[in-house]
């Protein structure tokens, strides 16, 4: 792992990637996750930890269910939460991330939870901050998502165990845009899953390196074929300008996930999502709203990841 994103001693200093991470750093994270569970669904004082601590969420892009969850996280642990609105800044007149991070920095906040649309952003904001000062990448562009990978490995593990070595793992859709799919990848080849599969349309997939290691194809029925767990990715819509598909409806007929086509991968798989779902496009009511959709799990355990990772960052 980079060293920015460490201390000398090995601890985290910020959360910037699961990229080069190991299985013993992602297991301990995801192991505080599960023991802050029940703090993070119901609200049990755990508010002293981070007395005294301000929060920053930093967002240059739209985001739901990401915001709000670090914003639940934060409150859980106690410290004061900044909610910086981009549309009624001081950006809209031009300030540059750098500089608006920098005047916060200056008004006693501790940690910024950023996301941005160029790749790198968060890092060379981390760059830029006071030794102290702490980072979580919310999302940057297509390269990182790192708390929405340990969730996704906890809501995996919490339904398939800790050895990730028997299991095979589905990944289709839209990968090429997908900073999910790319955090997902990390923590999946450091936790030693079995088979990681990849599938979508040529013009949905990278060719950048992202795909090593893994089994890739086009063809959505063969990839489904016994696998235990099924993540399906947003169909990025606002790319469709640049004709990456011939029509949503084709799409949804040649890698739409239905019941019908679910009954190929293993009877006791799971379906994931990091949403927002286009229903009828990437995915179908039937399937979303169904018993092995364990998406509103990923969307709960959201909460818990995000105060393992403020507590780690900022409680030591």
């Amino acid at each position: 792992m980079s060293s920015p994103q460490l201390h000398s001693d090995g601890r985290l200093r910020h959360l910037l990637t699961l990229e080069g991470m190991d299985a013993a750093m992602l297991r301990g994270l995801l192991d505080a996750a599960e023991s802050l569970r029940p703090q993070a669904m119901s609200g049990l004082s755990q508010r002293n930890v981070l007395a005294g601590r301000t929060v920053c969420t930093l967002f240059f892009e739209p985001s739901t269910r990401t915001r709000s969850s670090f914003q639940l996280a934060a409150k859980r642990l106690g410290a004061d939460t900044l909610n910086f609105n981009v549309a009624t800044s001081s950006s809209s007149k031009g300030e540059t991330a750098m500089d608006t991070m920098r005047n916060l920095e200056a008004m006693g906040v501790d940690c910024f939870v950023v996301r941005h649309a160029e790749n790198g952003a968060v890092a060379a904001l981390a760059a830029g901050a006071g030794a102290a000062t702490r980072f979580i990448n919310a999302g940057d562009g297509r390269s990182n998502h790192p708390t929405q990978g340990l969730l996704d490995m906890l809501s995996l593990r919490q339904r398939k165990g800790g050895d990730f070595s028997r299991l095979k793992i589905l990944i289709a859709g839209d990968v090429k845009h997908s900073r999910v799919a790319r955090s997902d990848l990390h923590a999946l080849r450091a936790l030693g899953a079995g088979e990681i599969r990849v599938c979508g349309p040529a013009s949905l997939l990278p060719d950048d390196g992202t795909l090593r290691d893994c089994t890739v194809t086009q063809d959505f029925d063969a990839a489904l074929d016994g696998v235990d767990a099924v993540m399906m990715l947003r169909l990025q819509r606002e790319r469709m300008e640049e004709g990456l598909v011939p029509s949503l409806e084709r799409y949804f007929r040649d890698y739409g996930l239905t019941p019908e086509r679910l009954r190929r991968a293993k009877s006791d798989a799971i379906v994931m999502h990091p949403g927002p779902m286009n229903r009828g496009v990437e995915i179908s009511d039937a399937v979303a709203d169904g018993p092995q959709s364990v998406i509103l799990d990923q969307v709960s355990n959201g909460v818990a990841v995000r105060m393992a990772v403020m507590q780690a960052l900022l409680a030591g």
